[in-house]
């Protein structure tokens, strides 16, 4: 199973970004999101809102597509 933590970590990196600053673009944009230390906090007690991490993702110009697995 993926840990999205280290997922969104990854994107984040990728976009020169960090957990603080991607917080503070989503809270200007009227994001009701916790701060930065608050959504890491989150993120590894693995109790963050979905709604959350899509919006996330959407900033970063990513999706959340669901697939069947495949069979063994």
């Amino acid at each position: 199973m993926i840990d999205i933590k280290q997922e969104i970590q990854i994107l984040l990196l990728k976009n020169c970004l960090s957990m603080r600053k991607i917080a503070a673009i989503l809270k200007e944009r009227g994001v009701d999101i916790p701060k930065a230390s608050g959504l890491s906090y989150r993120f590894s007690q693995k109790r963050v809102l979905f709604e959350t991490v899509q919006q996330i993702l959407d900033y970063l110009g990513y999706e959340i597509k669901i697939v069947k697995k495949e069979e063994k």
